[in-house]
């Protein structure tokens, strides 16, 4: 029961937020009209009042019975806030108790903030009914002998009340009466301006990615989860994250968004200043200095045990971000939720998170709405452009960042230059696409891990998983976990029969970290992929050691014909994919390094025996002229 309350409470259908929802009041006022109308109360609401706040408060002293006022009704469930205050005599009241769980009830399916107030009366005395309490109940359990379950109900309620954050005024402002409702109007206003976090632009499906999210926050009432949200970069894992606070925070007693944490720890300090920050969002002050990781991971813990909060740690990288702000469940109220946003699936794992949620790519019909949107400021594409727009949403995969990017730069930009931009980026992708991608790729963790991505986007993608592992574990590179690496991070992925793949734009990024290291000057560029500049170095022979791998198809048709010795310079070269390629010459001008040779079309009826292939780990010649692999034996006897 508790944990599908938790998910009614939780799901975006049970009710709007509070960001979209249209409050008729900003705080319904809960308290027993003989106790602290003419006193507290009143003082209380004249104060709320004169501070700007749209308070209610119930005039009729004349509340007789348990069914509470159907206005009444409608003022609770209108109101953002229900303050309840707490008295000697609360109890005595079936009315205000009627009232009392209606306001919890609307606690959890409307995710209104709740605050109680403990009027000269302990809050041990509510939470177990006790004293005053305990004298009122043995009257209700007399008179309703035959209804307990409402007396069960009403004690159900006092008790989850008196469990949250509020305020007591034995302990505050010493006692005094004025500074206490002083400390309580500025407590509540600070909630009501509480300003929510920009989402996008233009938000199309994310209403549909918290509607999802939603299922991995709301595994139960009271337990403490943490759910990571893991994705590529450019996918809109912030969007979400932003978009889950925004729908949630109302319903925790404290709440915070740690903003781009892996960039935030570059700085000096920087995971201090984030746990200061995490406290000073939650406690809602601005005096808290930690001076130490080690010392705000013991604050955290001492001040936020007790709290149901939210908390957002977005973009993490290392392990030690995480735990200096959310180490362990326990260090956090029940109920509490946290949520973790990365591009590496492992470290969730590490972490021990609760659940993952994958975050998706758009589907055709997002990602054309989106793209419309920054480009033509319309959910639809201009009909003379709807051609070139779907190509282009073909094209970027569905990645919202791609997707906001090009369509910003489109925007006004006429049919010819549309064109021209499409023929560009085909050759040299968008330049802030990539930079974004590619914090990817400078995040991996060594040379080998870097270079099998770059093999892969040039040479393997589409490949068995199994051959491409045993053609790079043969170059050094230990395939088995650097490719485990690249798919937690979300760089690569197996798709059916085992098959590497990778998104276009992850590719491209790949690819052009290769030409941009010597752009204009293939033959110095350690991996070549590109028609025209293979074509270019096999014919200028300007290749250079610098080149590891090499690909070049042609028309089985086509009688272009190049010379061996353009190879010769190539020393490292390790890969080697041709397709119907023609080559003159002696073999001995390809390198000795050699680990992969493709060649579909191979035009030769037997291996030259000068074609050392000594090191080979793979060799693919379909569709060759092939009858045997050497015309003379190469064992040699003794």
């Amino acid at each position: 029961m508790a944990k599908r309350k938790a998910q009614e409470a939780l799901s975006p259908s049970s009710s709007s937020s509070s960001k979209s929802k249209h409050w008729m009041y900003d705080v319904f006022l809960s308290f027993r009209g003989k106790d602290t109308r003419n006193s507290f109360t009143g003082h209380l609401y004249a104060a709320l009042k004169q501070a700007g706040v749209n308070a209610f408060i119930d005039d009729n002293e004349l509340r007789r019975g348990e069914d509470i006022a159907a206005e009444l009704v409608r003022a609770i469930q209108g109101s953002r806030i229900a303050v309840i205050v707490f008295s000697k005599r609360y109890g005595d009241s079936s009315w205000c108790l009627e009232e009392l769980v209606k306001i919890m009830e609307c606690r959890r399916t409307l995710r209104q903030m709740v605050f109680p107030i403990f009027f000269d009366v302990d809050p041990s005395s509510v939470r177990r009914q006790t004293g005053s309490f305990a004298e009122a109940f043995r009257k209700h359990e007399e008179r309703l002998v035959l209804d307990m379950e409402k007396v069960l109900k009403w004690r159900a309620a006092l008790t989850e009340a008196a469990n949250l954050s509020g305020w007591d005024l034995s302990n505050t402002a010493d006692g005094h009466e004025a500074k206490f409702i002083t400390k309580i109007v500025a407590e509540i206003t600070r909630h009501l301006n509480n300003t929510h976090l920009f989402e996008a632009v233009y938000p199309v499906g994310i209403d549909s990615r918290v509607k999802d999210m939603s299922k991995h926050l709301g595994a139960g009432l009271d337990d403490v989860r943490m759910v990571g949200i893991w994705g590529m970069g450019g996918i809109g894992k912030t969007t979400i994250a932003k978009a889950v606070y925004n729908k949630f925070c109302g319903s925790f007693e404290g709440s915070s968004f740690l903003a781009n944490v892996r960039e935030a720890t570059k700085q000096p300090n920087g995971l201090v200043r984030l746990q200061e920050q995490l406290l000073c969002d939650i406690l809602k002050t601005t005096k808290i200095k930690v001076g130490s990781v080690d010392r705000g991971i013991n604050l955290i813990k001492e001040r936020l045990r007790c709290r149901r909060v939210l908390i957002i740690i977005d973009d993490i990288d290392q392990l030690d971000q995480q735990y200096a702000m959310a180490g362990n469940s326990d260090w956090f109220g029940l109920g509490s939720r946290l949520v973790i946003t990365t591009r590496d699936e492992r470290l969730l794992n590490q972490i021990g998170v609760d659940s993952i949620y994958p975050a998706p790519e758009m589907n055709e019909t997002e990602a054309l709405e989106l793209f419309s949107w920054h480009a033509f400021r319309n959910g639809r594409p201009d009909k003379e452009y709807s051609e070139l727009s779907s190509s282009i949403v073909a094209c970027y995969g569905g990645l919202p960042l791609a997707l906001e990017v090009l369509g910003s730069f489109l925007f006004g930009r006429s049919m010819a230059q549309w064109k021209s931009a499409l023929e560009k980026w085909k050759t040299i992708p968008h330049g802030q696409i990539q930079e974004k991608l590619r914090v990817s790729f400078d995040g991996l963790n060594d040379e080998t891990e870097k270079n099998i991505f770059l093999d892969i986007s040039c040479f393997f993608i589409g490949k068995d998983k199994n051959y491409v592992r045993q053609i790079l574990d043969g170059c050094g590179f230990f395939a088995e976990i650097g490719i485990s690496v690249l798919l937690e991070r979300r760089l690569l992925t197996v798709c059916e029969k085992n098959k590497l793949m990778m998104h276009d734009l992850l590719r491209d990024m790949g690819r052009e970290i290769v030409r941009a290291k010597f752009p204009g000057d293939p033959g110095k560029c350690s991996r070549l992929w590109h028609p025209k500049d293979v074509t270019d170095v096999l014919t200028e022979h300007s290749g250079t050691e610098e080149i590891q791998g090499l690909t070049l198809s042609l028309l089985g048709s086509d009688k272009t014909s190049f010379s061996t010795q353009a190879f010769a310079n190539m020393k490292r070269l390790r890969l080697l994919q041709l397709k119907f390629v023609q080559l003159s010459g002696g073999y001995e001008h390809l390198s000795n390094k050699l680990r992969w040779l493709c060649w579909h079309g191979f035009p030769h009826k037997f291996l030259p025996n000068d074609f050392n292939l000594s090191n080979v780990v793979a060799i693919d010649l379909k569709h060759s002229k092939l009858v045997q692999v050497w015309m003379e034996s190469r064992v040699q006897y003794p």
